[in-house]
């Protein structure tokens, strides 16, 4: 059973609203984004829609404008999209952007009373817990169940999906474009001849992930090669991975997605047993993530790329 903290992708982890060549991964969000804003085009004649999501074909009759998102991963993507102003209501886990809508609803144990009391047009949520998406569906609210993406793919087709269903489709196109752009020069500038180890760590446990899950592949992209592929149980993709087994590995580059919620740093690291002659921690080679964007498939998993893809640049050319 891999840690919670890797749903993301908020089931982990598992990954940003992207513009043109050249420009930051996560530019600020337009007036036509900001909330109480009037979009520039309010897509209304393309509906009504149908939309291939996790819970199979979904018909939206209208432009939705009441939209709940019990998903940290989907607020981010419907912002991103310029749908914004058409947020009502995101759960407690939704921190991106500032000025989402976050309540006390829950994404993990959705309450289906406080959700309709909502009114909304449209739920979109990554996890179909306690069968929320067949209570929603029987009161005839239209429900998207966007899961954790398994591949970056995933994460472009989700993007389509939310601009589809909120007639936003034209800015979702950008914004995949964008990311696709972004991440083709990524790994245009990036040394691969050198071949790198890493450790990718989720919590202090230690937590890790394997070159099969989301973030992995984001890594397996830079040409490292994933330490944590080699533990004796994968678990999933989520291995617990021992001290003396990260020990023994030496990675080049240690990754940590789990500053904020467990204060792990360069120096914590060092604290821990056979852990302060690293290879990692004696060259300045640990990277400090930002642990919601590392455990998001969303449009800021550009964000992530660009960091790794930073330091994989840094220690290939040492």
């Amino acid at each position: 059973m891999r840690p919670v903290r890797t749903a993301f992708a908020g089931a982990l982890l598992g990954v940003l609203a992207l513009a043109g060549c050249g420009q930051s991964p996560a530019p600020a969000p337009s007036d036509a984004s900001a909330p109480g804003a009037s979009p520039a085009s309010s897509g209304a004649a393309d509906f009504p829609v149908t939309v291939e999501a996790g819970n199979g074909p979904v018909a939206i009759a209208k432009r939705p404008e009441r939209i709940v998102s019990l998903s940290p991963t989907a607020t981010e993507t419907l912002f991103a999209v310029g749908a914004g102003p058409q947020v009502v209501a995101v759960d407690d886990q939704s921190n991106h952007p500032a000025e989402a809508p976050k309540t006390d609803l829950s994404g993990f144990k959705p309450n289906a009373e406080a959700i309709i009391a909502q009114k909304p047009d449209l739920v979109v949520l990554a996890n179909d817990s306690d069968g929320i998406v067949a209570k929603l569906t029987k009161v005839n609210v239209p429900v998207l169940l966007e899961p954790s993406a398994a591949k970056l793919d995933e994460t472009y087709d989700q993007i389509a999906d939310l601009g589809t269903a909120t007639g936003n489709k034209a800015k979702a196109e950008e914004v995949v474009a964008g990311m696709k752009q972004e991440m083709g020069r990524l790994m245009a500038t990036v040394p691969t001849d050198k071949k790198l180890t890493f450790y990718h760590e989720l919590d202090s446990t230690p937590y890790s992930v394997t070159s099969t899950t989301f973030i992995g592949q984001i890594y397996g992209m830079f040409g490292l090669a994933n330490i944590a592929d080699k533990a004796p149980d994968p678990a999933g993709g989520y291995p617990k991975l021992s001290a003396e087994f990260v020990a023994q590995a030496d990675p080049d580059l240690i990754f940590l997605a789990d500053t904020k919620c467990c204060a792990q740093s360069k120096d914590t690291l060092a604290k821990r047993p056979g852990w302060s002659k690293l290879s990692a921690l004696k060259n300045d080679r640990v990277v400090a993530l930002d642990d919601d964007i590392a455990s998001r498939w969303g449009p800021r998993v550009v964000d992530l790329a660009k960091q790794v893809g930073e330091a994989v640049q840094k220690a290939a050319t040492e």
